[in-house]
């Protein structure tokens, strides 16, 4: 479970975010890190039950200030991602723990050009079964709407007039999911990731069979 002082911990970070008051409290942090990394451990666990997950990742609290405006040293958030196993399975997994602003996230971020292609071209084709599980009441009332980038007009070699491209110019396929600090401080919060994440899987399972197949349905792995 994530505990109060967690929050309390970041919100003090937010206020005082300078090497010296780290440094001075990073015992603390080390505490609350290991409790974060528990709670990524769970949450991983029931993945595991449902789905394949190749990577679990907890991010560093340093903030890489080379090319930002933002010169604070640290993120005042907990971050973790779980990377789904393989080629065969596509997307991943994101949780961000913050007061006032955790999240889940997920979907596919930074798709690889020949992949987005691949989705494009799909979409192309026929949307009806993208359409039939990102409309679907169920999904949207955990989900929302997807989110992301999105070209202005139309990709290179697609029809701006197309009946789908509002699909076709998308550049990423991002659903959100927020949390109250009342619903993360909650005994309940491991299970609620989890229902969310297991309800995001007919999205996953689609796109995951689009990618690994060409235009007429042929495996393109072995």
């Amino acid at each position: 479970m994530i505990t109060k002082p967690v929050f309390d911990y970041l919100k003090k970070l937010e206020q005082n975010n300078n090497r010296e008051w780290f440094t001075e409290n990073k015992p603390e942090f080390k505490e609350h890190q290991v409790s974060v990394k528990k709670l990524a451990e769970n949450v991983m666990q029931n993945l595991n039950k449902h789905d394949e997950i190749e990577k679990m990742k907890v991010f560093r609290i340093y903030r890489d200030v080379r090319f930002s405006k933002d010169k604070t040293p640290y993120k005042a958030h907990f971050s973790i991602s779980f990377s789904r196993l393989g080629a065969k399975l596509r997307g991943g997994y994101y949780l961000q723990i913050k007061p006032g602003d955790s999240f889940l996230a997920t979907g596919f971020w930074d798709p690889a050009p020949a992949d987005l292609l691949r989705i494009r071209k799909e979409f192309e084709l026929d949307s009806s079964e993208i359409r039939e599980v990102i409309e679907n009441d169920d999904f949207k009332n955990v989900w929302g709407e997807v989110v992301g980038d999105s070209v202005k007009t139309s990709p290179k070699g697609f029809d701006k007039a197309d009946p789908n491209i509002d699909l076709i110019k998308r550049k990423q396929f991002i659903f959100i999911k927020k949390f109250t600090d009342k619903q993360v401080l909650s005994k309940n919060f491991i299970s609620d990731i989890d229902i969310a994440y297991q309800s995001i899987r007919p999205f996953f399972d689609l796109m995951s069979s689009i990618l690994t197949t060409n235009l007429n349905g042929e495996s393109l792995i072995d």
